[in-house]
């Protein structure tokens, strides 16, 4: 269920970004960008959670 929050919230914070950032240039939003740049926050995410932030006591 974790996984699932994570990729809400980071579809939607990427399309914020995307909207936001396609408006003050000028071009049109791209919903594909949105969801790749998305995918890659949620692999941010995983990674970090799974492996770079562990906590002293789970090792």
């Amino acid at each position: 269920m974790r996984f699932f929050w994570s990729f809400f919230w980071a579809i939607l914070i990427s399309c914020v970004i995307s909207y936001v950032l396609a408006s003050m240039a000028g071009n049109s939003f791209s919903m594909t960008s949105a969801f790749m740049l998305a995918i890659i926050i949620t692999l941010g995410v995983y990674i970090m959670g799974e492996g770079v932030l562990k906590d002293e006591a789970e090792q």
